[in-house]
């Protein structure tokens, strides 16, 4: 039987356990600008299942977290229009992390240091299941969709362009 990898806790998984969601872990070897590419590559499931979590901002500079698939990039006149505002523009990897709380690579939705609201792009609550950071660079989590919108609150949105 071959050895589990442990992997500490992190905020993220903290948050998992204490909402008794069930999920599995999923550590890969981090590439720097390696994206989902690579960990869906490493984790051997489409990349259309990997979630990417992206710390963006509003006109008024308020932050907000878009979940979207991991082959596809956020139409942010899409997402303006969705949610309304008048624009939306990813946040500078610094005010990411000052944000969330986490390295940019390792960003999860869960156990984010500042709440925002989360809006996920509606086609990853029909996948079955998806790989999303589990807050540190090269650690993915399985979960059930709806579990970002049971859970997070997160309010569906399209705004998927394929990359």
């Amino acid at each position: 039987m071959a050895k589990k990898e442990h992997v500490s806790e992190t905020p993220a998984t903290q948050f998992l356990r204490k909402h008794g969601v069930a999920f599995s872990e999923h550590p890969y070897a981090y590439q720097e600008h390696g994206g989902t590419a690579v960990s869906s590559s490493a984790l051997g499931v489409a990349e259309h299942d990997v979630v990417k979590t992206l710390v963006m901002q509003d006109e008024a500079a308020k932050p907000l977290i878009v979940l979207m698939h991991g082959d596809c990039k956020v139409s942010t006149k899409n997402l303006a229009r969705a949610i309304p505002c008048k624009s939306v523009e990813p946040c500078k990897p610094d005010v990411a992390q000052r944000h969330s709380g986490y390295l940019v690579g390792g960003t999860s939705p869960f156990g984010i240091r500042k709440a925002m609201p989360v809006y996920v792009e509606e086609g990853i609550l029909q996948l079955e299941k998806i790989y999303i950071n589990g807050g540190r660079r090269g650690y993915l989590v399985g979960i059930d969709p709806r579990v970002l919108v049971d859970v997070l609150g997160a309010r569906p949105v399209a705004c998927a362009l394929a990359e």
